[in-house]
């Protein structure tokens, strides 16, 4: 209220002059009669004259505090944060869609447009009214804490990452019934793991490309970002491709953001087995050389042209090549066999010493112990060529005499996958890792 309550209102809203004046013939008496009914009538009046006021401003307040709700809508129409009460991301100019829009811009979200299938849900090609090619990622169990929390995370984190390496926003949906949807531009040529199993082959010279582009990418977020993004589900699958073949690196549903001051941040394990560091797998920590890790495993990926656990083709060593890629590579390695690594469909057309480059770069990224890995910094750089040569020899040293191949002292920290799960590091179950029936990578889900 105006005036803080209503007798204080009424009081300044009563006349100030005195009661109205009489004929100067009254007598005494009617003179007091007459001046005690004016003042009774202007009590009246001002009483009256007061909640009328309170009335209108009452009215008034309604009013505005309607035209308001209408004219500033909540922050998630505008773009300024990605759920109600939530996520502090500002948007910038990510566009808000509605429902109706994509699903027509799908065609009903038809299973013949679905680009793929991932553990947070399914990614659908559309295109707009406009003409704009997009793929919409249509969210599994949005109403679930996991649906909501992994919308929430690429949100905020593609706000924050903006690089021509990584997968930009273009906008989102968060429908009334709790539908929840992520438009990212369309990717031509999908993902690297489709394309290294798709026809015609990928060439050696657009392989090394993507390897520099998706480490620039990583780069940017672990040492151009404050706080750094730690993407924690680097693989194949997650590295698109755009019209020139260069890499986008995408996906950010398991990222988190780590001070730079901080050496990890502790979770319940995420990801997908065969990519996921040991350190990880174990205690839950990750960091960005968790990432790290995942980038020598796609670099693997790249050179082999095979999924991190896959059952191997041709012939020779590579016929026992069961279960996680990472452990036939290391042998074939040490065995001096490179071309068995080469992936087939390459022919003779590749770099014999940029591969043995390449796989280089990849068994230093993927060692067991995470201080012995490079970071991303040194990555982009030997795979540019600069400091490979040193860095491999200070590394690439024998164990020490009577230790063997034991990882937990070898100062090398050349570690075996199998041999870690052997040791009971993990809570997957070791006979489900190492299973040789295994040909599809294993998707582990659970709290974040």
């Amino acid at each position: 209220m105006i005036c803080g309550s209503h007798v204080d209102c009424a009081a300044a809203l009563a006349p100030a002059t005195g009661p109205f004046p009489l004929a100067s013939t009254s007598t005494p008496s009617s003179r007091s009669r007459s001046k005690a009914g004016a003042v009774g009538v202007g009590v009246g009046v001002g009483t009256g004259l007061g909640a009328s006021s309170l009335l209108l401003f009452a009215v008034s307040c309604l009013l505005w505090s309607r035209r308001r709700r209408q004219r500033c809508p909540s922050l998630l129409e505008q773009g300024g944060r990605d759920l109600e009460g939530g996520v502090a991301a500002r948007l910038g100019n990510v566009r808000q869609f509605g429902l109706r829009e994509l699903h027509a811009a799908t065609d009903g979200f038809s299973a013949r447009n679905i680009l793929g299938r991932g553990g947070f849900g399914d990614v659908y090609r559309g295109r707009l009214a406009d003409g704009t090619a997009v793929a919409v990622k249509r969210l599994k169990d949005p109403s679930g804490a996991s649906g909501e929390a992994q919308f929430r995370t690429e949100v905020e984190m593609i706000s924050l990452a903006v690089h021509r390496h990584l997968l930009r926003l273009l906008g989102f949906c968060a429908a009334a019934s709790g539908e929840r949807l992520l438009v990212y531009p369309f990717m031509p040529n999908g993902s690297v793991a489709a394309r290294l199993r798709g026809k015609p082959a990928l060439g050696w010279q657009t392989r090394k490309r993507i390897a520099v582009g998706a480490a620039r990418g990583l780069l940017y977020l672990h040492e151009q970002c404050d706080p750094k993004i730690i993407h924690r589900d680097v693989k194949a699958a997650n590295v698109l491709l755009d019209e020139h073949h260069e890499a986008v690196v995408g996906d950010f549903g398991l990222a988190k953001l780590l001070d730079h001051g901080d050496s990890h941040v502790t979770t319940a394990v995420r990801g997908t087995v065969g990519h996921i560091a040991p350190e990880y797998l174990s205690t839950g920590q990750s960091s960005d050389k968790t990432d790290v890790f995942g980038f020598g495993v796609l670099l693997l990926e790249l050179v082999t042209g095979q999924r991190a656990l896959e059952v191997g083709k041709g012939s020779g060593l590579s016929l026992t090549h069961k279960g996680v890629m990472l452990d036939w590579v290391r042998k074939v390695h040490q065995e001096k066999m490179l071309d068995l690594l080469v992936d087939q469909e390459l022919g003779p057309h590749y770099d014999r010493i940029e591969v043995a480059e390449m796989v280089q770069v990849a068994l230093l990224c993927t060692q067991f112990q995470p201080s012995h890995r490079p970071r991303m910094a040194e990555v982009v750089r030997m795979l540019e060529g600069d400091g490979l040569a040193d860095k491999w020899e200070a590394t690439n040293r024998p164990p020490r005499d009577g230790l063997g191949d034991d990882h937990r002292n070898d100062p090398n920290g050349w570690g075996s996958f199998n041999d870690y799960h052997d040791n009971g590091g993990s809570s997957l179950g070791s006979d489900e890792a190492r299973s040789v029936d295994m040909a599809e990578e294993m998707e582990l889900s659970g709290p974040r």
